[in-house]
């Protein structure tokens, strides 16, 4: 019988079939194992938020074949807290990995593919992060089997090639040359992308974002602002009392008694519509009730002398990007103008780009 020489070092600590490695196989398996770990953070965010369950028996899912046994990811929600300890709760990839602050080199590589996908596409953000984790994943078997990285790139790229072939069978003809003015193409193409978010939903929601997205597109599509499009959730709504409204929706009420005003110039204020307090601290000294009467009246006045200025301008609106004082407001209803307030300002700013007016610290009229 022949004995074969006795495990020494590391060798010894581990069981039969193992393999150390070491130097770059090492760092390239450290570099793989951040990546798994990114995307299995991702990875149950897949998909969209629910299925229909037509027949678990024989493992048909609302239209999709799986093999039966096989666990269904559900598009499910992480509860992501940031450096400002602001709370978000999102299935979005690409939300998810911008807020972790990924630090390892190897991993960030994956979030800016992420951001990539998310910028150029609008979609498949989670997809990306998470199919790459798939691929690393079974590149670190073919490093443990003994390949080198340098043959695993040549399979992938001869992988690629043919995923590309693969894919341009699978565009919708006519894709390069369709109108995008027309509403039936446009669902056509975009049924897969909003399935993908929610299922199910996807034949009301599409008319409503081509409808939407038709009435903003410019001349030139390809100049076309995502911004321009805006979902306002009003409480006890739901989605089949979805609409598309041509022009702006703020959800707040107007301030003051004056709700409608038809064909109206606009005066807008970046800051608010009240009075200032001084940058300095002084003391006015007041000997009689004569003298207190007319220090309140300067300032009554001063704020009526604007107001009015707005009035008879013929601006019928002023839209405030602060708070209304109270003598502001009063004014505003004696000369009939209906008063706005818009707390954000990147909401000020889409009125602006909608009315065509210009937010200044003073009052613009046009």
């Amino acid at each position: 019988m022949v004995y074969g020489m006795q495990p020494y070092g590391i060798q010894s600590m581990l069981k039969e079939g193992h393999k150390h490695l070491s130097g770059l196989d090492e760092a390239v398996v450290k570099n793989i194992d951040a990546c798994k770990q990114l995307s299995t953070i991702t990875r149950t965010s897949l998909g969209p938020n629910e299925f229909e369950i037509i027949n678990i028996s024989t493992g048909k899912i609302a239209g999709f074949q799986f093999v039966k046994g096989d666990l269904v990811f559900r598009g499910m929600n992480k509860m992501v807290i940031n450096h400002l300890d602001k709370l978000f709760v999102t299935n979005d990839a690409a939300t998810i990995v911008n807020e972790l602050e990924v630090q390892h080199p190897a991993a960030k590589i994956l979030v800016l593919a992420g951001k990539a996908q998310q910028e150029e596409i609008g979609d498949g953000a989670n997809l990306t992060v998470s199919f790459a984790g798939e691929l690393l994943q079974n590149a670190e078997e073919l490093i443990r089997m003994g390949l080198h990285p340098s043959e695993i790139i040549i399979g992938y790229t001869k992988a690629i090639n043919k995923t590309i072939e693969i894919l341009d069978e699978l565009v919708e003809k006519g894709s390069e040359k369709m109108d995008v003015r027309i509403k039936e193409e446009v669902i056509k193409r975009m049924k897969a992308a909003v399935a993908s978010k929610q299922f199910g939903q996807e034949d009301i929601l599409c008319s409503l974002i081509a409808d939407a997205c038709i009435q903003v597109c410019p001349k030139n599509p390809a100049n076309f602002n995502v911004d321009n499009v805006r979902v306002a959730k009003l409480l006890g709504g739901g989605l089949h009392n979805c609409t598309i409204v041509r022009g702006m929706v703020l959800k707040t009420d107007a301030v003051g008694s004056i709700k409608r005003v038809e064909k109206a110039k606009v005066a807008v204020f970046a800051g608010g519509v009240d009075t200032s307090a001084t940058e300095t601290k002084g003391t006015v000294l007041i000997h009689s009730a004569e003298q207190l009467e007319n220090y309140s009246k300067t300032e009554e006045a001063k704020v009526e002398e604007l107001i009015k200025a707005v009035a008879e301008s013929g601006a019928k609106v002023i839209v405030s990007g602060g708070a209304v004082g109270e003598m502001a407001l009063h004014f505003c209803e004696r000369y009939k103008l209906m008063v706005l307030k818009i707390s954000s300002k990147f909401e000020l700013r889409r009125f602006c780009r909608t009315t065509g007016a210009v937010a200044i610290v003073g009052i613009l009229v046009y």
